[in-house]
């Protein structure tokens, strides 16, 4: 299991604009993209997996977070970019079946040619990258200071108080930690050359 930190992408940056398949097709159509969110507040883009030990341990608790935050005007969009040839337990099917098993009420979409999670510089599942009403980054990091092994409560304390501050129109702390997980599984060759 290779362990890699987010890449703290700039605060600021503007949300890069996507259309991806739905594997979630309860939540969403059968594309969905950044614009389908125009008239939210406030975007979550998650990039998790099925595997993944680290998005396992707090699959339970995003699910019920994402249930929460919807009914305050956040938007949460999950997208996966594991290599499913390399890695079929993140295939298209096996999200389907991840979405109905832990009540996922989100988009939850593939993205094969892992364009997208070279866009946003994802580097580790769980990357979570949250945009304001303009679609600028003002969170970027970790869940919560919970690891698999560390026995910490799984809270999503820090995205919490992000998305809290964001949706209340105010400051989001610039106090943030990189997420920790396992690599992205790029498809052979389709490493990115850099991510900072």
């Amino acid at each position: 299991m290779s362990l890699v930190e987010s890449t703290m992408l700039e605060l600021g940056a503007k949300a890069p604009a996507f259309t991806l398949p739905n594997t979630n097709i309860a939540y969403g159509g059968e594309h969905v993209s950044l614009e389908d969110c125009a008239d939210a507040p406030a975007v979550l883009i998650a990039f998790i997996c099925n595997h993944c030990p680290y998005v396992v341990h707090i699959k339970e608790s995003f699910s019920a977070f994402a249930r929460d935050y919807a009914d305050k005007g956040l938007a949460v969009i999950a997208i996966s970019a594991n290599d499913a040839d390399g890695y079929p337990a993140d295939g298209p099917e096996a999200m389907t079946a991840d979405s109905r098993q832990f009540g996922y009420t989100f988009p939850y979409l593939h993205d094969e040619d892992q364009h997208i999670a070279k866009a946003y510089h994802a580097a580790c599942t769980p990357d979570l990258f949250l945009f304001n009403q303009d679609r600028k980054l003002v969170y970027r990091g970790q869940y919560d200071d919970s690891r698999p092994s560390n026995g910490i409560e799984v809270s999503g304390g820090d995205l919490a108080a992000a998305a809290d501050a964001v949706l209340s129109g105010g400051t989001v702390s610039l106090d943030q930690k990189p997420s920790i997980g396992c690599s992205i599984k790029w498809k052979p060759g389709n490493e990115p050359d850099s991510q900072g």
